[in-house]
């Protein structure tokens, strides 16, 4: 049963968020990363966009007690139908610096594709890594394609279904339910919300810039090892 729905886009503090969820002892917590672990998870979650069913949606998070970033994120008002009891948790920060962070890992080498075209070099990493061709697919077709509608390097267009967004999950979530979060505020609000106490530790920081293009590029070698080594 999904207990903490993360709404908030990707590049908001959800892995940092994700981290804190499990330290409280409400995870497992689904994120971006789970589908990056396996090939077959990103095809599932195609599906489910593609067919819009919640039954494909609890499926794909049995197991989890919460989820943040995307894939879910795109489901967000989907799931928080399915899931009533679930509180929400919307993470929030600058828009401009949303984009500025988004643009530059994990949307950079999308951007790039679509400036320049793809490369020998990348095809043959997709030939050779299935997690990569997974990922990629449902980047562009859910996220870039669904979400941004295939405009995200349009910055002000970007920027407004950001700040759009977020006045649609406090339209929709009742209050008692939404948490607007900064990450930067730590711990107190986070737990009020969800009724835990907090941790004798500080709330994680994660995934800063740089710490995102090292993490993108160990998956795709281990992807690649994966396949030609380990099967």
């Amino acid at each position: 049963m999904v207990d903490v729905i993360g709404v908030g886009f990707g590049r908001t503090g959800t892995a940092s968020l994700a981290i804190a969820l499990d330290q409280l002892g409400l995870g497992p917590c689904y994120h971006m990363t789970q589908v990056l672990e396996r090939p077959d998870r990103a095809r599932r979650w195609l599906t489910a966009w593609r067919d819009r069913n919640p039954a494909d949606l609890a499926s794909l998070l049995l197991g989890y007690r919460s989820t943040v970033d995307w894939p879910g994120a795109a489901f967000w008002r989907e799931l928080v139908d399915a899931f009533p009891q679930a509180k929400v948790v919307l993470t929030v920060r600058d828009p401009q610096r949303w984009y500025d962070s988004a643009s530059s890992t994990i949307f950079r080498a999308a951007l790039e594709r679509d400036i320049n075209g793809t490369g020998i070099g990348h095809r043959l990493l997709r030939m050779a890594n299935p997690w990569l061709r997974g990922y990629e697919t449902l980047e562009r077709e859910l996220i870039l394609d669904g979400v941004f509608g295939g405009r995200f390097a349009e910055r002000e267009y970007a920027i407004d279904v950001f700040t759009a967004h977020i006045e649609a999950v406090k339209s929709h979530v009742p209050a008692d339910r939404l948490l607007v979060h900064n990450v930067a505020d730590g711990w107190p609000e986070l737990c009020a919300h969800l009724g835990v106490e907090p941790p004798d530790r500080p709330f994680p920081n994660v995934n800063h810039g740089g710490d995102f293009r090292r993490f993108e590029r160990g998956w795709q070698l281990r992807g690649v090892i994966r396949r030609h080594i380990f099967r």
